[in-house]
């Protein structure tokens, strides 16, 4: 237990890292908080800094949430799935509520990608390929988010009933956090999910 608590701790602290607003300071020496939606996430990123900014932000959010749960699987704990499940969950909540940002942060999308990856890498890859399609034809990255969230969850759920072993089993800890990581993106899309009922919402673009 103090091992599984050890790595949460960690999990949160790596999660709260704001990738995309570094990139940013990195990139243009800018807040991003006050540029475009004001989002700290990726798809902000894209809007002010471009495609470069992007990948950057993107990649460095995944690592963020796959990072800690590798560090799980290779400290010994590859057979207890509630412990990776928690230590997941602590990356997406340090991403959405950073300790470093007064508690406010993104809305967890590519971080809970990265949790993905370590736990059911088919699932994430059935997210990206629904995600990059809906964006295609779009330009909504909150709409591609949201519909790349659903097909996750899907996804697990359909590898655990299936049985499949890719990389490890889908276990019913990985559907319940899951659940959370729905129920999680969900909310901080709520905004959002407004804009989309009253098409108000800002596209995806750099103009």
């Amino acid at each position: 237990m103090p091992q599984v608590l050890v790595l949460a701790a960690f999990a949160y602290l790596l999660g709260s890292v704001p990738s995309g607003w570094l990139v940013m300071k990195v990139y243009r020496n800018q807040d991003l908080r006050k540029l475009g939606s004001g989002n700290i996430g990726a798809a902000n990123v894209f809007r002010a800094g471009g495609p470069g900014a992007f990948t950057a932000t993107l990649v460095a959010d995944g690592l963020k949430g796959f990072i800690p749960v590798m560090l799980g699987i290779a400290f010994g704990l590859g057979d207890q799935e509630i412990a990776l499940a928690l230590i997941g969950l602590a990356a997406v909540m340090g991403h959405t509520w950073s300790l470093y940002l007064g508690f406010r942060g993104g809305k967890g999308v590519a971080t809970s990608g990265g949790v993905l990856l370590a736990l059911a890498p088919v699932a994430l890859v059935l997210a990206l390929v629904s995600w990059f399609l809906v964006v295609r034809l779009t330009r909504l990255a909150s709409l591609s988010s949201l519909i790349a969230v659903a097909v996750g969850f899907v996804s697990l759920i359909a590898l655990h009933l299936v049985g499949w072993q890719a990389w490890r089993p889908v276990g019913w800890p990985v559907i319940v956090l899951g659940v959370a990581l729905v129920g999680l993106v969900l909310y901080r899309h709520r905004g959002n999910i407004g804009r989309l009922a009253t098409g108000r919402e800002l596209k995806i673009t750099t103009h």
